[in-house]
């Protein structure tokens, strides 16, 4: 015979089955956020005088047609070379910056206002200097891109090793270590969750560099299928490279993103993030 409490339920008895909450996948909204976006762009876009605007379905003929005459891929490739070329070199230089300067009073009151002040440089107006010195050819493009994305992975990296708990450096110091060491083995896995922010943050820069480049200098790739596009009235032709553009953005920012969940772990714990 079974013992009841006060408020009626057996002691002893097996627990009630805890309610599964079910929940949508982060995909999944995404995949239907982007449904929708694009389905209304489809229906409202059609009213839009084509000179002013242009419509999905249009945009993939216009696609398509880039595709068969042989245009698109040579000028995303082309493209593609003083993208790939400036981002690494950012990354190559600023992460090890950033740490020196996060690292090293010194340093800090030496370099610190010149990252900063070159963050905030309007680059566009640098472009001609530029020109004069690197000439119309993929150097001044590469020095362009290298240019608008460094500084946000610098900072980054900086930030990230001033937010180093105290308690981690201490360690360090307990055991003696030489500052070398110190870099690697604490100060560089503490910091990566701030340098996987500034690349991501470095691509979108590096994309609109890309552009701008091609805009100034010697008119070429995807930046000269906008410009020649845009001067033809051809909106949906126009828009090709600027979507190409947006899906490969968003695909680096992903992979950097998937990078980040391999090389730092610990991060998604803390934040508390699936």
């Amino acid at each position: 015979m079974s013992v009841t409490t006060g408020i009626g339920q057996a002691v002893g008895a097996a627990p009630a089955p805890a309610k599964v909450k079910f929940r949508v996948p982060s995909w999944a909204i995404t995949c239907l956020s982007v449904i929708v976006f694009f389905g209304l762009w489809e229906i409202f876009g059609r009213d839009v005088n084509p000179v002013f605007g242009s419509y999905p379905s249009a945009i993939v003929v216009a696609f398509i047609a880039l595709l068969q005459d042989g245009t698109l891929v040579p000028a995303f490739l082309e493209s593609l070379q003083s993208f790939c070329a400036g981002y690494i070199l950012s990354i190559v230089v600023g992460v090890p910056l950033g740490l020196v300067i996060g690292r090293f009073r010194t340093a800090e009151a030496a370099l610190g206002i010149f990252v900063t002040a070159g963050y905030a440089m309007p680059l566009v107006a640098l472009v001609p200097l530029l020109v004069l010195w690197f000439g119309l050819g993929l150097k001044v493009k590469i020095a362009v891109v290298f240019l608008m994305s460094v500084f946000p992975v610098c900072i980054n990296t900086w930030v990230g090793v001033a937010s180093v708990p105290k308690s981690l450096l201490d360690v360090g110091k307990s055991f003696v270590t030489p500052q070398h060491v110190v870099l690697r083995r604490i100060i560089f896995p503490a910091t990566l969750p701030y340098i996987m922010a500034g690349l991501r943050l470095a691509v979108g820069k590096a994309v609109v560099a890309m552009i701008i480049a091609e805009f100034f200098t010697a008119l070429s790739g995807l930046g000269a299928i906008i410009i020649n596009s845009a001067n033809n009235f051809d909106t949906a032709t126009m828009f090709v490279p600027v979507i190409l553009l947006m899906v490969m953005a968003t695909g680096l920012t992903g992979l950097i993103g998937m990078l980040e969940r391999r090389v730092a772990p610990w991060q998604s714990e803390i934040s508390g993030r699936e």
